[in-house]
């Protein structure tokens, strides 16, 4: 269990703080609203009271690029206050009295005031691009249109927490290799640099024939030491002419193209970008989105080039009047177990359930590939650095030995 502290107002209006027990975040929301409390600020271990001095609330500063994670908790926020009989007037209001920095209330305060003004609440938030993504106007749009802001809000929340948990895993599980690359790396640079040049000396005065292998890695030790800022500058421009060119049209297909068929890296891709496609149509589809307006979003949402315009093709083949199944097959991107599902979900008429379903599925699949993934790099890496710095010892001790005429 966790503690999770919260903020709240009774139905009088008054604040109350308080700590509750909870496996996870939302039932923490649930437990708060048995207790006839409307949640506004609830946030995992022990507040300080002086988080909450001046009955502030943090909020996540709106002024650019917002994290996933506090655009959920903001959302997460509004929905509860608009669930608990709020006006969504009153909702932005109280989020505007509670804000803790000019730059947060001003944006609220924004877009209150174009609701004011005539405006709905989804144009409101699509004068906000840097904060909110069409994904979040469309929802929004589709919620307010079918009269259940709340529960489009609910349902945006839950999308982002999904979105910052697969986020999480993919970072997480580069955060090992990639230490180990750095140190490794470091390691191997020390060594050609400061070590190998003390043998060098020695090996002058010796005045003996040296083996290959110890040519070669004299060899590679007095380039870098002297050529060195060729080297990084050299390196500089590859990486500049690399990223030029994967960001336009035919270097980034060819690209994406190219991930898709590494072993390991491929599959994992893959099922990354079916979660998250079958994630958001599912939401989207759910609350009220048209499914070729749906398409659309989700296009413009999925990282990988190929997957994407494979989506593409699917809404101009929906425009068309033709179904999911046939397009997504002809596709040959999607994994056919989820072509399947889709194709069962269709055909029921039970499309946004089905696709819920297939982002759970590959969800689990994603994290147990991660784990796969990790489980072979790792000691691929470790390899692959003992055989580096093996090669350079080795290639040392040849010399020596060459040198007294004692066979290795």
């Amino acid at each position: 269990m966790t503690v999770y502290s919260y903020k709240a107002t009774d139905k009088s209006g008054k604040f109350v703080e308080g700590d509750i027990d909870a496996p996870d975040y939302h039932t923490a929301i649930q437990q708060i609203r048995q207790l006839n409390f409307f949640p506004v600020k609830v946030a995992e271990g022990k507040v300080s009271a002086k988080t909450f001095s001046g009955l502030k609330l943090s909020l996540p500063r709106l002024g650019s690029k917002v994290p996933t994670k506090d655009l959920m908790t903001l959302t997460l926020q509004l929905a509860t206050l608009v669930d608990a009989g709020l006006t969504l007037d009153d909702g932005l209001a109280t989020l505007i009295k509670l804000a803790e920095t000019e730059q947060i209330r001003s944006i609220l305060a924004d877009i209150r005031k174009q609701v004011h003004a005539g405006s709905t609440f989804a144009d409101a938030l699509e004068g906000h691009p840097d904060v909110f993504s069409k994904l979040y106007v469309n929802m929004v749009r589709a919620g307010e249109a079918g009269g259940m802001v709340g529960e489009a809000l609910s349902r945006l929340a839950i999308f982002l927490e999904k979105s910052v948990e697969l986020k999480n895993n993919i970072r997480s599980a580069m955060v090992y290799p990639a230490i180990l690359s750095l140190v490794g790396g470091a390691a191997v640079i020390i060594l050609i640099t400061f070590v190998v040049p003390q043998f060098s000396k020695l090996f002058e005065d010796m005045g003996a024939a040296l083996p290959l292998p110890t040519q070669i890695m004299l060899g590679l030790s007095t380039l870098l030491i002297d050529y060195w800022p060729v080297l990084v500058l050299g390196t500089l421009g590859c990486t500049g002419a690399f990223t030029f060119y994967i960001k336009t049209d035919k270097g980034r297909l060819r690209w994406d193209s190219l991930l898709l068929k590494l072993p390991l890296f491929g599959p994992l891709i893959r099922k990354i970008e079916v979660s998250r496609f079958s994630l958001t149509m599912a939401t989207l589809l759910k609350s009220g989105v048209p499914i070729l307006q749906a398409m659309g979003i989700v296009q413009s949402i999925l990282i990988n080039r190929v997957i994407s315009d494979a989506v593409g093709n699917l809404k101009h083949a929906l425009k068309r009047g033709q179904g999911l199944s046939g397009p997504l097959q002809d596709a040959g991107v999607f994994p056919p177990m989820a072509v399947h599902m889709i194709t069962v979900g269709e055909t029921s008429g039970a499309l946004d359930e089905m696709l819920t379903k297939v982002s759970q599925t590959y969800d689990k699949e994603v994290e147990q590939a991660i784990k796969q993934v990790i489980s072979l790099i790792e000691p691929m890496m470790i390899l692959f650095m003992a055989l580096i710095i093996g090669f350079i010892v080795v290639s040392m001790l040849l010399a020596i030995f060459s040198a007294n005429d004692i066979a290795f």
